[in-house]
């Protein structure tokens, strides 16, 4: 890219501008409960065709203090908090390991929509990750084993022969779960969710999780945006 071309690029994003029509979110439209209130939006996200509407980035924090967010699959929402699947050696893993803590972030831009969660973490039961390892594709369970997540490799070359190698070895039988792949459990303290709005006036609910002695699970209040 040329410069010139590169200087009307940075322009045109200085300039670019999208006026938020959608409706507006009110904390009497909102369920009390903060999960109930994020399944509704993500069946919203899903009526409505959004891509990949249970894909999240996730935010840790590294052994530097410096922060990392990477974009993550969502396989589970219930009363408990959210569930996602990975190796437990990989980098994320080590980082929800050493603090305990994250962030989520849920962004369906076709609905002008976001939510924001404050969480810890904890792994879930094995049980819990042998039963969706078992679901998984015969394709990704002999690539959890060939795959040693966030270690640096010599070139994909050496990575398809890991596969190879890996399928060979376990033939025609079940693929076991490896002891270093599960699921990890987050468990919500804060949500903020988030509705576009006209001239940048957004709505923004914000719901605190309190103590448990407090008859109300969750306290809710609107934001300024």
């Amino acid at each position: 890219m040329s410069d010139e071309a590169g200087a009307a690029a940075l322009d045109r994003l200085a300039r670019y501008r999208f006026e938020y029509e959608t409706a507006g979110l009110d904390t009497l439209d909102v369920h009390h409960d903060p999960m109930v209130q994020w399944q509704r939006w993500f069946q919203d996200a899903s009526d409505a065709g959004c891509v990949e509407p249970n894909a999240f980035v996730l935010g840790t924090v590294d052994a530097a203090g410096w922060p990392q967010s990477r974009y993550l699959l969502l396989r589970g929402a219930d009363q408990r908090g959210f569930t996602f699947f990975t190796n437990y050696t990989s980098a994320k893993s080590q980082q929800l390991e050493a603090t305990g803590r994250a962030s989520m972030l849920f962004s369906w831009l076709q609905l002008h929509r976001q939510v924001r969660v404050t969480v810890s973490a904890e792994r879930v039961p094995d049980d819990e990750s042998d039963e969706y390892f078992a679901s998984r594709p015969r394709g990704s369970q002999i690539g959890a084993w060939a795959s040693p997540q966030s270690q640096a490799i010599p070139d994909r070359t050496w990575l398809e022969d890991r596969v190879q190698q890996m399928a060979a070895t376990f033939g025609e039988a079940p693929v076991p779960r490896p002891a270093f792949w599960g699921g990890w459990l987050l468990r919500p303290h804060e949500f903020e969710f988030w509705q576009g709005r006209p001239s940048r006036l957004h709505d923004r609910l914000r719901y605190s999780s309190v103590p448990a002695d407090v008859e109300a699970a969750w306290h809710l209040e609107r934001l300024s945006p």
